[in-house]
């Protein structure tokens, strides 16, 4: 920690009623009184939220751009204007039933960390730059991480602004005109930021039962999403016998039970290594007296390992097809994403460390089993990120909560890691 700034401090409240108003764009109740969110990417809730932090931004003095695939990058100046500019951020879209702290911490955190530093009347060699991506949920268009894999040039823009919604069919380029958020920044960039870092709750329960503050995240498990559509044959459910039917849900439930079964066997041998979850489930004609014709669902893969993640998959793909075949139904399958185990930079990981200690709050280090914007960026510079407890281990739901504490805490290693990578830009 820079000697001079040891007793700096972000301001609690402020962070927290920023997260509070935010959360009530797009708010959605739950029914003990909880406040969640639903701003799927690049819906109106979305450009409202998008229109609100923006506002903050500039507010703050802030550059703000807005890139193609409709990135949000807001700049703090620095005093040397050569140098390359440390970025902070997240996102701000959510899935359906979401909660008010999944991403909105990340980008919030990093304008709190602005104004205390305006505040304060600190000025860095490199400029600061805040940033909200596209899209990182995947909730409305695959893959999830679409806008900062696009930025770091891992997806081609002309690709990313034809994928289509899941729920209305909707084009990424037709909504991002519409909501008025179609920048003209190129994308993907072509100058990186000199490092990266990403404040995020940890959305499981790891750091709440070991009663720890911060998490040092080391890297990213890899993740496998795969899209399959099992056909059979419709058919009367009263005069068909069951000996006759070509019925796509029987292996489809098979598969959903196996995906439980495999995960377990394999974490026998690499405790907590494998998880794996059949997350959506649409069956046609979706009547009650009616054999189903077809059934698309999505199986979702992830291990910290590369070559444990592989013999998932394939152990999945050998399951699925004998399944199907001996229901006389035939598969076809569509990979919506593919990612593989990332693995932070060593020396940022031990800044991050190092920071909290200076803080006085507990640490420890933890792979992040959830995919974030951050693993896109590690492919194109330093990058790490900073964990605090989920109430719960809740995350994806309504009743998220993490403790106002917590989140000035995990926003004050932030602030410390920030100002010591922006103060040196040699």
């Amino acid at each position: 920690m820079n000697a001079p700034f040891a007793d700096l401090r972000i301001d609690r409240d402020r962070l927290w009623q920023r997260l509070v108003d935010l959360g009530e764009v797009g708010a959605v109740p739950g029914p003990n009184g909880e406040r969640g969110n639903a701003r799927l990417a690049l819906t109106d809730a979305d450009r409202d939220g998008r229109e609100l932090v923006v506002t903050w931004m500039r507010d703050l003095g802030l550059t703000v751009a807005i890139d193609a695939i409709g990135n949000v990058i807001g700049t703090r100046a620095g005093t040397d204007p050569t140098a390359a500019p440390v970025m902070t951020g997240s996102h701000i879209d959510t899935v359906r039933t979401g909660g008010r702290f999944d991403g909105n911490l990340g980008v919030l955190a990093g304008l709190e960390v602005i104004e205390t530093l305006e505040q304060n009347g600190i000025a860095t060699e490199r400029p600061i730059q805040v940033a909200f991506f596209t899209d990182e949920e995947g909730a409305r268009f695959a893959p999830d991480m679409l806008g900062s894999l696009v930025f770091v040039g891992g997806l081609p823009l002309e690709d990313a602004l034809d994928a289509l919604a899941a729920d209305d069919g909707a084009r990424l380029g037709d909504e991002l005109d519409r909501i008025g958020f179609a920048g003209p920044t190129p994308c993907p960039t072509a100058a990186p930021p000199a490092a990266f870092v990403e404040l995020h709750i940890e959305q499981g329960p790891v750091l709440e039962a070991h009663a720890v503050t911060i998490g040092v995240v080391t890297g990213v498990q890899g993740i496998s999403w795969t899209e399959l559509t099992v056909t059979g044959r419709s058919a009367h459910a009263g005069t068909t016998p069951m000996r006759l039917r070509k019925d796509p849900l029987v292996p489809v439930a098979a598969v959903i039970v196996e995906a439980s079964r495999l995960a377990n066997e394999m974490n026998e041998t690499a405790p907590d290594s494998q998880v794996a979850t059949v997350g959506r489930v649409d069956v046609f004609p979706d009547l009650v007296n009616v054999v189903a014709d077809s059934v698309t669902f999505t199986l979702d893969l992830r291990n910290t390992s590369e070559d444990l993640l592989r013999t998932a998959e394939h152990r999945m793909e050998s399951f699925v097809a004998g399944s199907c075949a001996a229901a006389g139904c035939t598969v076809e399958s569509t990979t919506l994403a593919r990612f593989e185990p990332v693995e932070f930079d060593a020396s940022m990981i031990a800044r991050v460390e190092r920071v909290a200690t200076s803080l006085g709050l507990s640490s420890m280090r933890m792979p992040s089993g959830a995919g974030h914007d951050a693993q896109m960026l590690a492919r194109v510079c330093p990058t790490s990120m900073i964990f605090v407890p989920s109430v719960d281990g809740l995350s994806h739901n309504i009743a998220e909560f993490t403790d106002p504490e917590d989140i000035a805490a995990g926003a004050n290693v932030l602030l410390h890691t920030l100002l010591e990578l922006a103060m040196n830009a040699a």
